[in-house]
């Protein structure tokens, strides 16, 4: 069985975070491991509070995980301490990490910043140029650049420079301003469109983590890159398209949708 490691942090409530890549990594078929950056209180309303481990325990955590089950992909998702994208940094080139996602979460859906002025720049000087893959949505695509996003023209401009900015392959997540389920891969000057289904659906809470997290199975499976953003689309739509409906504000999606044998049936009586 292949493996994967995701770095991040924990959502309580399940749909995003730690939670949410455990669980799309099991339904991609790899084995999942965890190096938790900070715990959240939150649920489908907003985050309530947060609290980070050291930078000594998550350099622990991980030393743990490489030193005995080595991840064949790595997924990274939100990380705001400068501190601990320093550990991070270390590790997975003292570990020689391959088939590195980093989801830059730096901006919220809302249009909210999630981490500081200081973090953003530690994470573009130490942590992208590592990944082989970033993911931002438009929002951050924006704050990379600096530039306004608003068409599909644009999106293509921003991917570029990211790309040739970190020497890594980007996908810009559509929706926001663009108003479509679009994504564009562009790597080696190269770039390719993937068109998404648009699911009339308000609970969307953890798609970017469960993207992310899909592309870093597939990696780990053997898929290349385009193959492996194929299929974690289709399985984007599959969770969004079950129609999972809990809690009071933007639930979560159902990430096992695809999982139907045995241990999943409910009792007769």
């Amino acid at each position: 069985m292949r493996t994967a490691l995701t770095i991040a942090g924990s959502d309580s409530s399940g749909g995003a975070g730690i939670q949410a890549d455990i669980k799309t990594m099991i339904t991609n078929g790899v084995y999942a491991m965890s190096a938790i950056t900070a715990l959240t209180a939150q649920n489908t309303t907003g985050v309530q509070a947060i609290l980070n481990v050291t930078p000594e325990f998550l350099g622990q955590e991980l030393d743990s995980v490489f030193q005995d089950i080595y991840p064949d992909a790595v997924k990274i998702g939100m990380v705001s301490d400068k501190d601990l994208i320093h550990v991070i940094a270390e590790k997975l080139k003292q570990y020689k990490a391959e088939n590195i996602v980093v989801d830059p979460v730096m901006v919220a859906t809302s249009g909210a910043k999630l981490i500081s002025d200081d973090a953003v720049e530690i994470l573009k000087q130490e942590l992208f140029p590592l990944a082989d893959v970033l993911t931002p949505n438009i929002p951050e695509a924006e704050v990379l650049v600096e530039m306004s996003v608003t068409n599909a023209e644009e999106m293509i401009e921003a991917a570029g420079k990211i790309s040739e900015t970190y020497h890594c392959a980007v996908l810009c997540k559509g929706g926001h301003s663009i108003n479509d389920a679009n994504d564009l891969l562009y790597y080696d000057g190269k770039y390719w469109w993937f068109e998404g289904k648009r699911i009339d659906n308000p609970n969307t809470h953890g798609t970017g983590c469960t993207l992310s997290s899909a592309i870093a199975s597939n990696l780990a499976k053997g898929y290349d890159l385009q193959t492996a953003v194929k299929r974690s689309k289709q399985y984007i739509s599959g969770a969004l398209a079950a129609m999972l409906d809990l809690g009071k504000g933007s639930g979560p999606m159902d990430h096992g949708f695809a999982i139907r044998n045995e241990y999943v049936k409910e009792s007769e009586k």
